[in-house]
């Protein structure tokens, strides 16, 4: 698949298929994540992925009920955790060096994309969950103090359903040159 063609028509998936995801599959989306820029190159991305049920169930219980993802993330095959390491990214010689502080949720988010973009061209599906309780999250992951996890995806086969595309932004409504507004 063209990279073009694997932004444009990715999307958020929520109904799976129980087929399971081929471990070489899966190691090939790792291995894109692997290959995201960070930091002064940090890499202070952690991902683990949780295929045992009763795992799965524990996480999920870190999401509200309400969430669009909630049932997903027990339906699909996998569930997969990305996870930064405190303190690493955007920082020098133990200080933060940006008024943002921490650069692990950045590093997070370019290394979760590419993983999610592979799923895509693997025909496989993703969401990016945000909205759920990350310290219960962490203790079910067993994560140490220094590692936050920041973002979740189910991951796994679609169920065929129509998807709908949702308009985008005009690029002359975002895009600006020189300044803002400009």
């Amino acid at each position: 698949m063209e990279l073009f063609e694997a932004i444009k028509e990715r999307r958020s998936i929520r109904r799976y298929k129980e087929d399971q995801v081929p471990a070489e599959v899966l190691a090939k989306l790792v291995e894109a994540a692997q290959w995201a820029p960070s930091w002064a190159h940090t890499q202070c991305v952690e991902i683990i992925v949780l295929d045992d049920p009763k795992a799965k169930a524990a996480l999920q219980a870190s999401l509200p009920e309400g969430n669009p993802a909630y049932k997903a993330m027990v339906a699909a095959p996998l569930a997969v955790a990305f996870c930064g390491k405190k303190g690493r990214a955007g920082f020098k010689k133990g200080e933060a060096a940006t008024p943002r502080g921490d650069w692990n949720m950045f590093d997070v988010a370019l290394s979760m994309q590419n993983f999610m973009l592979a799923a895509h061209a693997e025909g496989l599906a993703t969401v990016c969950v945000g909205l759920f309780d990350s310290a219960a999250a962490g203790k079910v992951l067993g994560l140490p103090d220094e590692v936050d996890v920041l973002a979740l995806t189910p991951l796994g086969y679609p169920v065929d359903q129509e998807v709908n595309v949702p308009p985008r932004k005009e690029v002359g409504k975002f895009l600006h040159k020189n300044s803002y507004g400009g």
